[in-house]
Order: structure tokens, then sequence, then C-alpha cells
């Protein structure tokens, strides 16, 4: 490793070159209490800045350990450094100056979601923070003064500030910790006392706007029913109590405006821990709960929908069903097998964004239409038989059908933005009302087998290893790592990414939070269909390898010869989601 005045040496024999001279400053530095690694030059001032990545090892940085001994803790600590150094980049961003995105310091900019991202990566022995910056250019030539201001002045400010604990407020570090550590502990409570979900007294669930993540303000705090109220006992907050949604089915109603899709949607996003302040912290859903809708034109690969679709009309074998084009109830259907398949415990489903003639079927429509002209069996006449004999709850918003009141196990109605436990009140209405007519045949987990096919390789693969190799890194013979460099990433925000021309649409995966897990999808897919998918490995089998790879080895699997910032970890149900969207 060279150290720091070498690189200001070599900074400055190439002031006012050409501006593709900057690439000879790629290379490790020391500055003392940390080392420096420029990992990837820019080719011009208005390309995409430069990738960089500093390293403090953890006797100098001085966190205390138990900051980031459990997996929980190390997230947070590591989200609260990724934001504190945003913050401090702010100050400086753009204070050097020249053409293009010259002076830009830039690093990942964080929702309210907590997320494991590379932009901060805490391991045994280290703190990895990776970011951008713009090198500095007239025109197209080197300013090496400005690039020297950043790397020599700005950029050492901001790592002193953000990655040593002396230099931080140690009552902050602590709050964030301790807040990861109370959202877990209710986080094993549920799985200990048969629940879903948990929102406690006073969280706030309306967000700002349609485009604003933030919580609303002088909004109505949530209060929980008294009938569903529980009280927790936390490791740091000590007791809090909430409203705790058991196993089984949960019916939420009410008029419209009065919060069901409020209330659905902040447990939807409940399977990840949210920052203080967010209203959410202490929402809290299981972290396999799947949030299913119709999606009309979606791709669907030999999946077994034959619990909901059967006797089609052109007797098309629905026990292995594929389609490029997919109906809503047909996409709905192959959404409940699919998140079967992903191991979910918990169905979110909105009645506003699901296919009616998938969700039920009206006694009158059963009289005019006979179930033997009918191939769909509603999702109303196997929702128990998932929960009795699969384990998976589900949480239903209706606004429109009575149905579901039959076999919900718990009413909620939405008053006001206050949930109102109504289960006795509707219940005894029910038993003035003929209950609708269940028609369904037997109830029978469909097998998970399928395998993916085998990917066409290009000539270039055949001299790459596998995914064991230096680093988890396949490599070619003259050394270079090839791997990944003929299958191109384009991520478009949060909705969909394409490699080469293949465009995956996720924009209704509604529980991905944020661009950069898009963006690491991108590479999880990428190395499995150059690596991993061989037609014989199973969804699951090609999922469960991804997800331990990444466990185990974090990014630089998946990555080239750098890992970029920009890449944020997705939950196995979601990697699923991407395979099974991806037509290629």
């Amino acid at each position: 490793m060279k150290s720091s005045n070498e690189l200001r040496t070599l900074l400055r024999s190439i002031d006012h070159k050409s501006y593709p001279a900057y690439k000879s400053l790629a290379g490790a530095y020391h500055f003392g209490s940390y080392s420096l690694f420029i990992d990837h030059v820019q080719g011009d001032p208005f390309a995409s800045p430069s990738s960089l990545h500093v390293e403090i090892a953890h006797k100098d940085a001085g966190f205390p350990a138990a900051t980031y001994s459990r997996d929980c803790s190390r997230i947070a600590l590591q989200d609260f450094l990724t934001r504190k150094l945003s913050s401090l980049f702010e100050d400086f961003n753009f204070k050097a100056k020249g053409s293009g995105k010259s002076g830009l310091m830039s690093i990942t900019r964080c929702g309210q979601e907590v997320l494991e991202r590379s932009a901060c990566q805490i391991t045994d022995s280290k703190i990895i923070a990776r970011f951008h910056i713009g090198f500095p250019a007239f025109g197209r030539t080197i300013n090496a003064g400005e690039l020297d201001k950043i790397l020599f002045d700005f950029l050492p400010r901001c790592v002193e500030s953000c990655f040593f604990y002396r230099r931080l407020d140690a009552k902050k570090v602590q709050d964030t910790v301790f807040l990861a550590e109370d959202q877990a502990a209710i986080r094993e409570l549920l799985r200990k006392e048969n629940l879903v979900a948990f929102v406690a007294n006073g969280a706030v669930l309306p967000r700002k706007s349609g485009v604003s993540d933030l919580p609303l303000k002088d909004s109505i705090a949530f209060t929980s029913p008294a009938a569903m109220e529980r009280t927790f006992l936390l490791p740091h907050k000590g007791e809090i109590r909430g409203m705790a949604i058991p196993q089984g089915i949960t019916l939420i109603v009410g008029g419209g405006y009065h919060g069901k899709s409020t209330l659905l949607e902040a447990l939807q996003m409940g399977v990840y821990n949210h920052i203080a302040g967010d209203g959410r912290e202490y929402v809290i859903t299981d972290d396999t709960a799947i949030k299913l809708r119709a999606e009309d034109g979606r791709s669907i690969r030999n999946v077994d929908i034959s619990l909901f679709i059967n006797d089609l009309p052109n007797k098309k074998d629905t026990s292995s069903f594929s389609t490029p084009d997919a109906s809503g109830s047909t996409s709905q259907a192959a959404g409940v097998i699919e998140g079967v398949e992903a191991n979910t415990r918990l169905f979110l489903i909105d009645e506003d964004t699901s296919a009616t003639n998938f969700m039920v079927r009206d006694d009158f429509m059963q009289q005019v239409i006979s179930r033997e002209k009918e191939p769909i069996t509603p999702f109303l006449e196997r929702a128990r038989d998932l929960y009795e004999k699969a384990g998976i709850s589900t949480i239903l918003v209706a606004g429109s059908s009575g149905a579901f009141f039959y076999i919900a196990d718990k009413i909620l109605q939405m008053d006001c933005y206050r949930p109102v436990d109504i289960t006795g009140h509707v219940k005894s209405l029910c038993q003035d009302h003929a209950a609708p007519r269940i028609q369904a045949p037997d109830f029978a987990i469909p097998g998970f087998s399928r395998a993916l096919p085998a990917c066409r390789r290009d000539s270039r693969d055949s001299r790459r290893g596998g995914y064991g190799g230096r680093g988890g890194r396949g490599g070619s013979s003259d050394g270079r790592d090839s791997r990944h460099e003929h299958k191109k990433i384009k991520t478009f925000g949060k909705d969909s990414f394409s490699l080469d021309k293949e465009t995956i649409d996720m924009r209704y995966v509604e529980q991905l939070a944020d661009s950069e897990q898009t963006n690491a999808l991108a590479h999880l897919l990428r190395f499995g269909l150059e690596q991993v998918i061989d037609g014989k490995k199973s969804v699951r089998q090609t999922v469960q390898l991804l997800a331990d790879l990444l466990d185990k080895q974090g990014w630089e699997p998946f990555c080239s010869s750098y890992v970029p910032c920009g890449l944020a970890k997705p939950r196995r149900q979601e990697i699923f989601a991407c395979i099974n969207r991806f037509r290629g």
C-alpha cells in the first residue's frame, strides 16, 4: 500500500494533463488512521463519478463491540454511519470547482427503512465506507489542485468526524443500537406468541404525501382496540403497549378514507425496521410477509396454479402453467403459490388492487354461472385452508364484499384512523345471513421442484471459475475478473432493471423499499444466470444458494473488480419475486 504522500506526488505529476491520466491514481493509500482505496476512475468529468472507499480498523475506530456484535445492532450502526457521512458530504459537495460532476461528493441517501447497504459495511476487523467523488477538471483537463482539496482536506475531515467513536455523540449511537435491539425483541416475541404483527400505541401511520415517506404532521396517533392490546417488555424501552394481530385471518374494514389501506401499507413495510422519528419504529410485521396483488401482463413460468385455476376451456395444464401475459386473476393465483414457495407466513391483500373474480364469487353469480363453467376457485374458499394446513395467515382489507366475514378470526373496523374490534358484533350478524357456499375441491400444497432452465452462456463463460475462487470471484486466465463484463446492468429507479436487453419489471413488488434493493437484485440475478442456474436446480435451491452466499460472503461474489456504493440487501421473498418475473 502506498502512502498518502505518494498519492499527492502522483496527483501533482498529472496536473493539467488529459483527463484519462486520472486512471493512474487507482490503488490503495495509507492515510494514518484509515486507508483510502480508489476503485474506479470515471472516464471524463461528465460521466458517472469515481468510486472510492475507506477502511478503518476497529482498534482505530474505537466503537464498543456491543454496538455491532449482533446483526440487528450492526445493521443499525451501519445505517447510522451512512446517514452521518451523507450529512457531512453535504457541507463539502461541489465546493471543489470544475466542469461536469467535478467536486461531487456523495453516498447513499437513506430512506425511512434501516437496510443493510454496501455503502457502509462493518466486518469482524474493520469498517468499510464506499462513496462517489467527481474528480475535478477544467473542461477535460485535470485539475489536480481541486482534487487535492477533496482527498487531503474535505474527505479526511468527514472520515474523522464520522468513523471515530470519540468524535460522535455516544448517546445517539447508543439510542440507535438500543432501538434496533428492541425491534429485534418484538420480532422474537411475534414468533413466540403466535402473532403476525404488532402496532404500538402512538404510532404515526399516515405519510406526508404520495411521493414522500416522511410522517404526516398533526395526524391521528394509532390506538389499539382494548381487546387486541398487548403489553411487551423490551430490553431497553421497557413496557410498550399496542395492537397485537394473531395468526389466522384478520379482516380490516371501514368506510373510504378512514385508514384501511394506510394501516395495511404500514404493515407491509413493517417487515423492515424504521429509524427513530419515522412514526413506525414499533410497527413490526412478520419478516416473511408478502403483499399480494393482481399484475396484469406479468410473465408466469411453470407454476402450479391448480389450487385456484383448473379445467380451462383450452385444456391447458394448470399444474405447470406458463404464460407471457397473465390476467389479473391468473397473476394473483401465481403470486399466492410463489409466496408459499418463498416460505411466507403471512399474506397481505388489499381488495382495491386485487382481481375481483379471484377473490370472491357471490351466491347470485354462482347460480348464474355454474361451478362447472367457472375454472377459478376464489381465494375466499382457500384462505382458511392456507392457514390451517399450510400455516399461512392473511390480513385482508375489504370494502365491498361481506363474504370474508364468515371466515375471519378477527375483524377490525377503521374509524377515522382508529381501529375498533367488531369481531363479536359481526359474527352475531352473520347468524342472520346465509354463509357463502364453499365448493372448493380438496386442498393440497403443490410440490416445489420446478427447475430453472439453463441459460445460454457466451464463449467467455468457459474461462470463468465458480463462486468459490479468491474472494468468491471467478477469474480469467490472465488474472482479470471478467465474469460480469458482458451482462450490462441498468436500474430504472425502484421499479425495474435491465440485464443487457432484457427488462425485469418489479413495480408491483410493493415491499421493495429502495432502488438500491432493485440494483442488488440485478447483481444477484446476473450472478445466478452466469454461475448458478444450470437447468437442474429448483427455484428454491437457487434462491437459497444466492441468499446464503450473500449472508456469508457479502457483496464481493456478486460484483466484478470492486464493490460499488449503491446496493441494499433485499429479502429472500424479493429474490424469489425477481426470478419469477424474469422473462429470459
